[in-house]
């Protein structure tokens, strides 16, 4: 397995009325030239949990630290209007911190962080992923 130092945390810039499920992803990133989907989770509206690139491969969700992260998508990040907005459902609140913690437990030496957060030109995940996930480490 990977030495994992990072849990970063995304959205998938879509509106409310817009899906992006990991197949939707992967078909995003191929088209892109990648090979398949960069992030290992995507976590839906309705709190589904769905796998993406295998934790033992080296995503491609943040330039720079892939190699040593697991990258986690939520379904949204836009509002109606199309502008970033923190628009997660309380279902995914509620799934995004179970999985986070199990990452967590897994993986205790690994900081839990949003994309900007590592790349200050991205808005993406909306909301402060650092001070939301403070407590899921063990």
């Amino acid at each position: 397995m990977r030495t994992i130092t990072l849990i970063i945390i995304h959205c998938s810039a879509v509106r409310p009325g817009q899906q992006s499920s990991a197949q939707d992803i992967d078909r995003w990133h191929k088209a892109r030239g990648w090979k398949g989907i960069g992030y290992h989770y995507v976590v839906r509206r309705d709190g589904t949990v769905e796998s993406g690139r295998p934790l033992e491969q080296v995503g491609s969700h943040c330039r720079y630290h892939n190699r040593h992260s697991i990258g986690v998508c939520y379904e949204g990040g836009l509002n109606e209007a199309g502008q970033f907005a923190d628009t997660r459902t309380p279902e995914q609140k509620r799934a995004m911190r179970l999985l986070i913690t199990a990452l967590c437990k897994r993986f205790p030496r690994a900081l839990v962080v949003g994309h900007h957060d590592l790349n200050h030109m991205k808005a993406c995940p909306c909301f402060d992923a650092v001070k939301e996930y403070d407590q899921q480490r063990p």
